[in-house]
């Protein structure tokens, strides 16, 4: 009969409890830190852009929030709830390694294309604004096209990785680029919304020329392109009076009660501003007088309650983006992570571009939010994870980030000349 030994427990030894914190702050680090400053350049410029969009959300909301729903704060509420979604989905995406964003790439853009899909389905999509481009279930509803850009950013960066070698054909320019593109773009002019197809169609052609495909067949799909979004203009008699205005000014008295309404208030906010700005929360277009304040305006009201101090801030805002961006696209090392980091610079800085155009009367009407700022779940949480994608490629210093298995040393030099036009 064997009797068991006591146990003895082993005194702990000094500092261990030193260590073990020690090892719990590595541990954190190792989940959210990173090896370069264009990480925290890009991570922190974000942060303050989506805080500082919440703050005028509720600035700009609360007036027709109020007389809407009797409660000042909904529209805020879901921006903040949105933001804390979003944001923690950008950490998640940041920690992805990029042979998860290629393996992946082909089943987003059937994922997001069958969501767009959706918004016909009578009963589950519906239309707002003239656009036929959201989806409801329950107490949710979301827009689809925005998806339907990210995941276009990722699977056209591939496809064009695949295929760099043939990209002088157009042959292989068009296949299969044109079709799947061409569908989820023209889903989204079926239901109307002409603003985030141009988006979307200058991701595809953004994506092409940093790929280095010849300028002919790029100029020559621009001038189709061209064609195909006139008469896609003319079909529309609210977007043909829209266009015409613009072009035409408003001579009338119905011109200023109807298609230069939404203009020429968001011209008097702006103005109404000067230089310091009225003070946050004392605009007087916001209430019930300027259309979509608090997300395709809201620049207007920023211009209005900041100044041109604050509008001025909001422009290096987006000019410290594209800094960032650029910065990671010359460190990079990886064909792929270039071309994602272009496609989601085009993305994020072209939208905000036309969008604070449309605003000062440069462009027409074209209904885009403004990123990071305007109002909208599905826009937010979209830009926050396409961020969060080219975070991951920003992660390690360029010395430590080995190029793309998939290209021998001969194809890798070609890969970096047509890249140089990224550079320049």
């Amino acid at each position: 009969m064997t009797t068991r030994q006591p146990r003895v427990q082993r005194p702990e030894l000094p500092g261990s409890d030193e260590r073990k914190g020690t090892a719990a702050v590595v541990a954190v680090k190792r989940v959210f830190g990173a090896e370069t400053g264009n990480y925290f350049l890009l991570l922190g410029t974000t942060l303050f852009l989506v805080i500082f969009g919440v703050i005028m959300v509720l600035s700009s909301s609360f007036v027709e929030s109020f007389s809407q729903t009797d409660g000042f704060f909904g529209s805020f509420l879901r921006q903040g709830a949105f933001a804390l979604i979003g944001i923690p989905l950008m950490l998640i995406a940041a920690r992805m390694p990029i042979d998860f964003w290629k393996r992946w790439s082909w089943a987003a853009i059937a994922f997001a294309v069958l969501l767009q899909l959706l918004v016909f389905v009578p009963g589950l999509g519906f239309e707002t604004g003239g656009n036929r481009n959201w989806i409801r279930i329950g107490q949710f509803s979301a827009q689809p096209s925005e998806l339907v850009k990210l995941a276009l950013v990722l699977w056209l960066a591939w496809i064009i990785t695949k295929k760099h070698k043939l990209m002088n054909d157009w042959r292989h320019v068009a296949l299969p680029i044109v079709p799947v593109a061409g569908l989820a773009i023209g889903l989204v002019l079926l239901g109307n919304d002409l603003g985030t197809a141009i988006i979307m169609l200058a991701i595809v052609l953004g994506g092409l020329y940093y790929a280095g495909v010849r300028l002919r067949i790029i100029f020559t799909a621009i001038v189709i392109v061209a064609a195909v979004g006139i008469a896609f203009a003319t079909f529309s008699s609210s977007r043909t009076s829209r266009i015409s205005a613009w072009l035409n000014g408003c001579t009338s008295q119905s011109d200023f009660q109807n298609d230069c309404w939404q203009t020429v208030h968001g011209w008097w906010a702006l103005a109404s501003g000067g230089v310091m700005g009225s003070g946050l929360g004392s605009s007087h277009a916001k209430w019930n007088w300027l259309p979509e304040a608090d997300n395709d305006f809201i620049f207007a009201i920023v211009g209005d309650e900041l100044g041109l101090i604050g509008a001025l801030v909001v422009l290096a805002l987006f000019v410290v983006l594209a800094i960032s961006f650029i910065r990671i696209i010359r460190s990079s090392r990886d064909p792929y992570a270039k071309l994602v980091t272009s496609g989601v610079m085009i993305w994020i800085i072209g939208q905000a571009f036309v969008n604070i155009a449309v605003v000062l009367g440069v462009l027409p009407v074209l209904g885009v939010p403004l990123p990071l700022i305007s109002a909208g779940g599905s826009a937010l949480v979209t830009s926050l994870v396409a961020i969060g994608v080219v975070l991951s490629f920003a992660r390690h210093a360029p010395e430590t980030t080995t190029a793309s298995s998939d290209f021998t040393p001969q194809e890798r030099s070609r890969a970096a000349a047509a890249n140089r036009k990224i550079l320049s």
